[in-house]
């Protein structure tokens, strides 16, 4: 971080340069009198391993490739996405948010970070009109919602890191307050509590359902799905996956009010690749929903009112 000559930094800039030691997000604009957005520097992200596809072991389970013309939605960035601590982000250029994020979770090695005051950020790695910022969020009731859950990559020696790294825009997209239901919340905890013979660890793929007639909000489109992937080795050794979805269209209804709770479903793999355009490769194999749905021909759903209704 350069000041200018004549410049005394404050003890906020103090602090920004000690969470550069440490790996964290780090204002590009200090200066006597904010200038634009809270942005990290795209430095801040050398060495950001991001998601591991190989995080279950012999269980290989790649990111999501897009197809049905989704492709061409896809923002150009190396690699193909945006790496963080323990995750991946792959943005949709017509949305300015991510089209999925996939996230390695280790229960065994999670780190509890207590939640503070929410700083969200810019990624400078890519163009700040290619992401959602605050301009969104400023005087309504949609809320930041993580995509990849704030606790979920917060293990092992980079937890504070990767707790750090949810906080950037292109890691949230604009959902109302209802949705952050404790069902919706708790299902990798579940799936966590029954892997534990193989150390608590799940990939979960995470995203919104983008529909033509999404409702238009300052610009954009606004999701009214968001559908959730869970792959993981269960008790008896195999490999397994399960999905899901919410839907808060009736939260949308209305900008001003938010009508009540919604409610969760278990889908199959099979059905969020519809929705989506997105190819989950051999994912579908492992899910029982997929597999009754292409022995029987009809679609499976199942809604979720609490933990004994999940099937994985």
């Amino acid at each position: 971080m350069a000041f200018q000559s004549g410049y005394r930094p404050t003890l906020r800039d103090m602090h920004s340069l000690r969470a550069a030691s440490r790996g964290g997000a780090v204002e590009a604009d200090l200066e006597a009198g904010r200038k634009g957005p809270r942005t990290s520097l795209p430095e801040m992200f050398d060495g950001r391993g991001g998601y591991d596809e190989n995080f279950l072991g012999e269980f290989v389970v790649p990111m999501p490739t897009s197809g049905d013309g989704r492709g061409d939605d896809v923002l150009a960035v190396p690699g193909g996405r945006l790496d963080y601590t323990h995750f991946s982000v792959v943005m949709s250029k017509s949305r300015r948010i991510a089209m999925f994020v996939g996230v390695n979770i280790s229960g065994e090695e999670s780190v509890p970070i207590a939640r503070t005051a929410d700083k969200w950020s810019l990624d400078g790695r890519i163009a700040p009109d290619a992401q959602l910022g605050e301009e969104m969020y400023a005087d309504n009731l949609l809320d930041r919602g993580h995509l990849v859950r704030r606790e979920d990559p917060n293990w092992g020696e980079d937890a504070e890191t990767a707790n750090e790294d949810t906080f950037h825009f292109t890691n949230c997209a604009p959902q109302m307050g209802a949705y952050n239901q404790k069902t919706w919340l708790s299902l990798e905890d579940y799936v966590l509590k029954n892997t534990r013979r193989w150390k608590e660890r799940v990939t979960v793929f995470s995203g919104p359902v983008f529909r033509d007639d999404d409702r238009i909000y300052r610009g954009i489109g606004i999701p009214t799905a968001f559908w959730k992937v869970i792959a993981f080795v269960s008790d008896n050794g195999l490999p397994s996956a399960t999905a899901y979805m919410v839907d808060q269209s009736r939260e949308l209804g209305s900008l001003e009010a938010a009508f009540g709770a919604f409610r969760t479903y278990q889908r199959s793999v099979r059905r969020i690749e519809q929705l989506t355009g997105l190819d989950f490769g051999e994912l579908s194999r492992y899910d029982g929903f997929s597999n009754e749905e292409r022995d029987t021909g009809t679609t499976i759903e199942s809604a979720i009112r609490d933990q004994s209704d999940i099937r994985v």
